[in-house]
């Protein structure tokens, strides 16, 4: 029984064996026909890239002959060449001083048309006879070629710089767009604490408080009407005034039931809450103003409308400067000075001072009346005539006073803005009654206030520096933002200006460009005046100041200083203010010459 079980085991275990040999046998022989068919793959692969690579051997050599066929071709005929890339195809990107010009300059007087067209240009050479076509249409005397509008644009930019910036450039604010565009206001009723307010009957009246405001009245705006007011409100209370149709904005106690009721709502004739009926003013009931209607101001595009100068009346002058004929009869002086308004414009304020002895005077009614009549050109030195200007000069003296005022002089000024560069300025005055003429030619130099470099607009010497009130602001004789500098005028003769017992020697300088600390935010900065006697060498003043007691300045800063002219020994001195930037490491020691009588 245990001998059959052992051969029943020993037969099952040699079918096993044979089972799985033949198994193996039958993997090889697969394997074996899979290698030989990748073989014969692989080899028609590598015959097939044989024979495209020299297919593609000969589509190259056949592409060379054909470029080479073509080339010939180009040769023979100039309209195939390549159009060589010229330098007025080359595109230049938008920046610097354009990019400047285009945002800040005149981004409240250009047109959506003249915007876009600008936006298209490739190069500065187009951009360049852009702009000065841009003021040339806005030039509202272009047979002369002087430029108004652009003299009076750019000081209303230096203005609204000066006075209404708050957090941002003046230029940026409501107010400084408003200034910009229609100029200074007639009037400005201004209530910069805000407190207690009596309505007027058209705001329905009452008493109220309000947020700091001010109502801008224009008597006439060419173009938009009469007796505009335009009403700005600080409701943030952070010097940020904003232009508003709503007169109600103004009112701080709006949102307060039962405050700051108007006259119908005091005598429970009116509901405060009637107020609020979605309108563009949220003005309560009063007895005037039940069928008021509000008023919006229209924004519009001025262009060269606000200003409309008369031509040039002068043209006998102007034949003058054009022939250059000299006339020495009518002897003037001439002071020219430069002060920065932009990175690249500067105030160019000239002033003419004219003796009065060599006048000639008619008698009316017993008024002794001297007329001149100026004209001034400023040409670049190819000839071309960048600004000119005239006006007629009316000096008045009771005639038994004639005799005492023939001592003094006439005073003259003009204020023009310039690009830096080199100019001409010729001058003409003729004395109407006598007939006399002089003039005066010499080339100038308009300076570039760079921003990476320390300097200063010139050292004026003056016989007044004083605030101007708000409303002569920008707009006077002599008057640099909200300061009225006259200057005392160095004769021709070459000797310094004088001065007499009893009046000030005053100095004004503006300092551009001072570094500001990266710590502190501030410039840091010393200043050093001196007056130094030049008979003998001896110091009469000798002042030292810093820019941390000058209280919160930037990187430009205004220097004024007064001098009385009793304490001081008849002779001639010289001015020297040292300006040391401790933070840019730069200095400069701008001087001039003056005379005690």
């Amino acid at each position: 029984m245990i001998s059959g079980n052992a051969h029943r085991k020993s037969s099952f275990l040699l079918s096993i064996f044979i089972f799985l040999a033949c198994l193996f046998l039958s993997q090889v022989v697969i394997a074996q026909e899979a290698g030989t068919q990748d073989s014969s793959t692989t080899q028609d692969s590598s015959s097939a890239k044989a024979d495209k690579g020299k297919s593609d051997q000969s589509k190259a050599k056949d592409d060379q002959s054909q470029a080479s066929t073509d080339q010939q071709s180009d040769e023979t005929d100039p309209l195939k060449r390549a159009k060589p890339e010229t330098k007025g195809s080359k595109v230049e990107k938008l920046g610097g001083v354009y990019k400047k010009w285009l945002d800040e300059d005149v981004r409240w007087i250009i047109t959506g048309e003249e915007l876009n067209a600008f936006k298209k240009l490739s190069n500065n050479a187009e951009r360049d006879q852009f702009i000065e076509n841009f003021w040339a249409r806005r030039d509202p005397t272009p047979d002369t070629a002087e430029n108004e509008y652009k003299e009076e644009h750019y000081r209303r930019i230096a203005y609204a710089n000066e006075h209404f910036a708050a957090g941002m450039p003046g230029w940026k604010t409501d107010r400084g767009r408003i200034y910009i565009m229609y100029g200074p206001p007639s009037s400005i009723d201004a209530h910069p604490m805000g407190g207690p307010y009596q309505r007027s009957a058209e705001e329905g009246g009452g008493q109220t408080e309000t947020f700091p405001f001010e109502v801008w009245r224009y008597r006439y705006l060419e173009g938009i009407g009469q007796e505009i007011e335009i009403e700005f409100v600080d409701d943030c209370q952070c010097g940020a005034y904003e232009m508003t149709l709503d007169r109600s904005k103004k009112d701080a106690l709006l949102h307060v039931p039962n405050a700051g009721l108007t006259t119908f709502e005091e005598m429970g004739m009116a509901n405060k809450a009637d107020r609020f009926h979605g309108g563009l003013e949220n003005l309560g009931q009063g007895p005037f103003n039940q069928n008021l209607q509000t008023k919006e101001f229209d924004r519009l595009d001025t262009f060269a409308k606000l200003n409309a100068p008369p031509p040039v009346k002068f043209k006998d002058l102007d034949e003058i400067v054009t022939h250059k004929i000299r006339y020495n009869l009518l002897p003037f002086d001439v002071r020219v000075d430069f002060v920065k308004l932009t990175s690249d414009t500067v105030l160019v304020p000239v002033t003419l001072q004219i003796p009065l002895k060599g006048l000639t005077w008619t008698n009316k009614d017993g008024v002794q009346r001297a007329v001149l009549n100026v004209f001034i050109k400023m040409t670049t030195l190819s000839g071309r005539t960048v600004q000119t200007f005239e006006d007629t000069i009316r000096k008045d003296i009771p005639a038994e006073l004639l005799e005492k005022e023939l001592a003094n002089v006439a005073l003259w000024p003009k204020a023009v803005p310039m690009r830096p560069g080199l100019y001409r300025l010729d001058v003409v005055i003729k004395d109407v009654n006598g007939d006399k003429v002089g003039t005066y030619s010499r080339g100038w130099q308009v300076p570039d206030f760079a921003d990476d470099k320390l300097t200063s607009s010139s050292l004026i010497l003056a016989d007044q520096v004083q605030k101007v009130p708000a409303r002569e602001i920008g707009n006077g004789d002599f008057v640099i933002g909200e300061t009225k500098v006259r200057p005392r005028v160095q004769p021709s003769d070459g000797k310094p200006a004088s001065f007499k017992k009893g009046e000030n020697v005053n100095f004004w300088m503006q300092v551009y460009n001072l570094g500001v600390d990266e710590k502190t935010k501030k410039p840091s900065a010393t200043v050093e005046y001196e007056v130094v006697n030049t008979a003998n060498n001896q110091s009469v003043l000798d002042l030292t100041e810093s820019t941390a007691q000058m209280g919160n300045i930037g990187d430009q800063m205004t220097l004024e200083k007064s001098l009385p002219v009793n304490s001081l020994n008849p002779g001639v001195y010289q001015v020297k203010i040292k300006v040391n930037d401790l933070v840019s490491k730069q200095t400069i020691t701008p001087t001039a010459k003056f005379a005690v009588q």
